[in-house]
């Protein structure tokens, strides 16, 4: 048996809990057996461990499956891109304030993140280089959750921001509800984004932000077409508009390190998938202000 001698003495101490009938003592061992990386397995006169993959590997989106996450209401997920040392601290301020379960779609070689897996923390693998809207949309399908968090790895909990959004989006007004967004600028011809403060916005940034998953997949969820995430969160909060839903600005205990995906990235490519980004915003939405929020 290839396991370690830690792992053995769970399994058998969860045989001894299985022998005396006391099935959570049993559930709870075999739990923290899975999180270490092995799953046990009754036998006749005994127990088999095997160790079990740490994390599925994809080459695309495309072919990743569901992915269960119990019978949590909320989710949080997150495009980690290379900066895994970010993500690692990020991961680490969730744990310290909630105990929801937390996606990493990681883009290359996880790293250090390995070390985040447990009963909370599952890790997907991309091996190609994909697109991140093709990658949010992914996680909007397959993370099983009524609701889910997409946040960025620079983004830190200080305290707890997921309670929150998860009771104003339980209350079934709002279809997404986020840390930081706001109006779009009607004066400047839709190029920019006023932010007005908590309340009734236009869009919310994908800093953090929860939504209602199924609403949001019915709204056409993010466009495969963003390559990049800048304005992709803008383009995806227009549609959630255009489908009727209500986006709520909300004061959370979050606050943001440096943003490695817009300052760390080669610039001329940053601003050309940022513009192209843009100009299918206002090519589809320049003339639709009726879906727009209250100006305020």
């Amino acid at each position: 048996m290839s396991a370690p001698d830690h792992i053995i003495a769970l399994a058998h101490e969860r045989t001894a809990a299985r022998a005396a009938k006391d099935w959570a003592r049993s559930d709870l061992l075999r739990d923290e057996i899975a999180a270490a990386g092995f799953d046990v397995v009754d036998v006749a006169g005994g127990f088999e461990l095997k160790e079990r993959e740490r994390f599925p590997i994809y080459s695309s989106p495309r072919d990743i499956r569901p992915i269960a996450v119990g019978k949590s209401e909320i989710a949080v997920t997150m495009i980690v891109d290379g900066f895994t040392d970010d993500c690692v601290e990020t991961v680490a301020s969730i744990k310290k304030y909630s105990q929801v379960p937390i996606v990493l779609l990681v883009i290359g070689e996880p790293g250090a993140l390995i070390n985040q897996l447990d009963a909370q923390t599952k890790i997907i693998v991309l091996s190609e280089k994909c697109g991140w809207g093709e990658c949010a949309n992914a996680l909007l399908k397959n993370v099983m959750a009524p609701f889910i968090v997409l946040m960025d790895p620079s983004t830190r909990l200080t305290g707890d921001a997921l309670a929150p959004v998860l009771e104003v989006l339980a209350q079934g007004k709002y279809i997404a509800a986020g840390w930081k967004g706001g109006l779009i600028n009607l004066e400047d011809q839709w190029r920019s984004v006023d932010d007005k403060g908590d309340g009734d916005v236009d869009v919310l940034f994908s800093y953090f932000i929860a939504v209602d998953r199924q609403a949001a997949i019915g709204a056409e969820g993010f466009s495969n077409r963003a390559v990049y995430y800048r304005n992709a969160d803008i383009e995806f909060s227009l549609r959630l508009k255009h489908a009727g839903g209500h986006l709520l600005q909300m004061d959370l205990p979050l606050e943001q390190d440096r943003h490695h995906g817009y300052h760390d990235v080669d610039p001329e490519y940053r601003d050309v998938q940022s513009k192209k980004n843009y100009d299918r915003i206002l090519e589809r939405f320049r003339d639709k202000e009726a879906i727009l929020s209250p100006r305020r």
